[in-house]
C-alpha cells in the first residue's frame, strides 16, 4: 500500500528552498546549480502526475519527485549549449526540453510499476456509495484501463496532491478473469484482442505497432488507431455493463 508522507514532502520543499542558488544567466550556472534551479519544474510536473489517473494508486508524490529528479539529471547532462545559445528564448527552450524528458522518465516508471492493478480507495468508496449511478461504472473501468499515454493536465486547480494514497492491489488473476468475461460478452473479437494485448491480460503487454501488425489493423498511424480502438472498447464496456456487475465484483 502506498502512503503519502506529508513530513517528507514538507522537508523536501524546505531543503529545496534553502539550496536554491542566486539567480543568474542560465549558461553561467554549474551543472549542479542548474539541476537545483529546475527542481521546482520537477515538483510542478510531479504534482500533476500524482493526481492523474495513470499514476493514481501506483506511485506517491514522493516517489514521482524522486523519479522526476532522476529524469532531470539525465536531461541536464544531454543539454547542447551551442544550440541553446542560438535560441531566441533560452528559458522556454530549456523548460520544453527538460519537461519532455522528465515526463518521459515518469511515464516509463509508472508503466513499470503498474504490475498490480489498483483502484484508489476514494474512488472505490464513491462507487460503493452510489451503486446505481451509471457514472460509477465509467469510474470503475477508467480506473482500471489507465493509458500510460494519457496527457497530464496543465490545470493547476487539479493539484490535490495532499490526498493520501490508500489504494490496495487487486488479485491480478482474478481481475483478469473478471475483465475477460465482460470483454468476451460485450466486445467484438478485434476490440477484445486490442484490450487484452494493450494491457497484458494473461499475456505480455504489446506495443501499438505490434498489436496493429498482429491483428492486421491498417490506416492512420499505429499509435493513433490502437488508441482510438482502446477508447472505443472501454466505452463499449461502460455503456453495456450493468452497475450491479461492478458492485458484485467489488
Amino acid at each position: 500500500m502506498k502512503k503519502y508522507n506529508v513530513q517528507n514532502y514538507v522537508r523536501y520543499k524546505e531543503d529545496l528552498r534553502d539550496c536554491m542558488p542566486e539567480q543568474k544567466a542560465y549558461n553561467e550556472y554549474t551543472r549542479n546549480e542548474l539541476i537545483v534551479v529546475f527542481m521546482p519544474l520537477v515538483e510542478n510536473l510531479a504534482r500533476k502526475f500524482s493526481t492523474s489517473q495513470q499514476a493514481s494508486g501506483v506511485l506517491s508524490i514522493n516517489d514521482i519527485l524522486q523519479i522526476g529528479n532522476e529524469g532531470l539529471v539525465k536531461a541536464v547532462d544531454k543539454l547542447d549549449w551551442t544550440k541553446l545559445d542560438e535560441s531566441e528564448d533560452i528559458e522556454k527552450t530549456l523548460k520544453s526540453f527538460l519537461s519532455k524528458r522528465i515526463k518521459g522518465n515518469i511515464r516509463r516508471r509508472i508503466d513499470m510499476a503498474r504490475g498490480d492493478i489498483r483502484i484508489p480507495e476514494h474512488k472505490l468508496n464513491e462507487i460503493r456509495s452510489n451503486p446505481k449511478d451509471k457514472t460509477m461504472v465509467a469510474m470503475f473501468f477508467n480506473s482500471i484501463f489507465l493509458s500510460i499515454d494519457a496527457q497530464v493536465s496543465d490545470d493547476d486547480d487539479n493539484m490535490m496532491y495532499q490526498i493520501p494514497d490508500k489504494s490496495e492491489p487487486y488479485n491480478i488473476p482474478l481481475m483478469n478473469v473478471y475483465l475477460k468475461s465482460l470483454m468476451t460478452k460485450h466486445l467484438n473479437a478485434v476490440e477484445y484482442q486490442v484490450l487484452r494485448l494493450s494491457y497484458g491480460l494473461d499475456c505480455d503487454k504489446h506495443s501499438a505497432k505490434d498489436i496493429a501488425k498482429k491483428l492486421n489493423i491498417k490506416g492512420v498511424s499505429d499509435y493513433v488507431r490502437i488508441s482510438e480502438m482502446k477508447k472505443q472498447a472501454v466505452q463499449t464496456l461502460i455503456d453495456n455493463v450493468d452497475h450491479s456487475q461492478v458492485l458484485d465484483y467489488l
